[in-house]
Formats: C-alpha cells, structure tokens, sequence
C-alpha cells in the first residue's frame, strides 16, 4: 500500500478538478470518462486515486451534467467559448475554488487511473506559501503539463491568456508563470516499469491499462 505524507498544518489540502472535457477523438469520439476498465468507469479510478489527497473535487467538462450524477460532484462547464481545451477548464476549476475559499486547485486528465497517492502533498511541498507558480508533475524526463497544482490567483491572467488566442497549451501558460516541476518515481512491477501519469488515450491503451490494473492486484 502507498504511503500518503502527512501534511503540515500550515499545509491547508487544495481542491481538484478532474478535466473530463477532451473531444476523445482517438478513442472514436465516445466519453473517455466511462470507458470500462476493471468494470468500473475510468473516471471512477481517478477520483478513488484523488480523493484523499484533497478538500473537496469538482469535473470539468461540457454538454450534459447529469452523465456525472452518479460521482455527487460540481460538473463545471467551459466559462469561454470556443473549446480552447484544457486551459478552459483549468479556468473554471479556479473560479469555481475561488468562490469556495480555496486557495489552490490540483488538476489531473480523466484518463489517468493511476496517479500517485502522494501527488499532492509532493506538489504542495515544492509550492512557496503564497507563490502564484504553477508546479507541475513529471516522470521519465518529461513533464505532465495537465497534472499540476495552480493558484487560483492565476484565474485573471489565465483568462487573459486565454482571450489573446495566441496558443492554448498548457504548458505556454505555465511556463509563462514560472512554473518548477516535481519529478516522480516508476512504478516497479514484476518485469517492467508503469508510468504513474499514464494516459489512456486509445483503444490499445485501455487493453494495456487493465493488464496493468490485474498486475497491480
């Protein structure tokens, strides 16, 4: 069982925002978010993995709410037009957070059922008190722009960002805000190495997250 770092009192736990409005493209246009793995929804793997690590949770995603009626969680809808992907929804997580009096938001995919159980007290270790830095995860030399926490202080800029147009990658915007990054372990299995921040972007990757899932069993 994963040990989760106790947190400092001084530490307080962010919210989290689930960005579960991607197109799915790959996976033939379907809501990622209920495919099957393990016989439960991909979503549902996420959030087990998310819960405990944070205050309270919220899904970022368009069109209907009540798809998600069965998780009891605040489905936040784009607050911009034009499908600008996943800085939209990133925005929407920090003011909907801001309203609640939180100060940060922790964001991970829908697609990732196997994030670590201490992400966010490792992202809050390597946060400033009062830093308005972005702090992103990384594993195997490359970092996981969508996995991060951010300061809802960023809401502001990252609406102005978002209305310049230039570009809407994550990543632009972190970096445009200082952001560090957090590097995390592979997980060891019996003759292989499993990225803690794998995606489950296709159809082969779903095959490949449930032989994954029975050898962490």
């Amino acid at each position: 069982m994963t040990m989760i770092p106790r947190l400092s009192v001084d530490q307080a736990l962010p919210a989290a925002v689930v960005l579960a409005g991607g197109r799915s493209t790959r996976m033939g246009g379907s809501d990622k978010s209920f495919a099957l793995l393990g016989g439960r929804p991909l979503i549902a793997h996420t959030l087990d993995r998310l819960n405990s690590q944070v205050r309270m949770a919220a899904i970022s995603a368009n069109g209907d709410p009540s798809r998600f009626a069965a998780f009891g969680l605040p489905v936040l809808a784009d607050t911009v037009a034009g499908f600008p992907g996943p800085l939209a929804g990133l925005l929407a997580g920090m003011e909907w957070a801001r309203q609640a009096g939180m100060r940060r938001i922790v964001s991970v995919p829908t697609d990732s059922p196997f994030i670590p159980g201490d992400l966010v007290a490792r992202l809050l270790d390597a946060n400033r008190p009062h830093s308005t830095q972005p702090v992103l995860a990384a594993s195997a030399g490359r970092r996981h722009p969508v996995v991060g926490l951010w300061p809802v202080e960023l809401a502001k800029p990252l609406g102005d960002f978002l209305a310049a147009g230039k570009t809407y990658k994550v990543s632009v915007f972190a970096d445009k805000h200082g952001a560090t990054a957090v590097d995390f372990a592979m997980i060891k299995l019996a003759d292989r190495s499993l990225d803690p921040f794998f995606n489950v972007n296709a159809p082969d990757d779903l095959s490949e997250a449930e032989t994954l899932l029975e050898e962490l069993r």
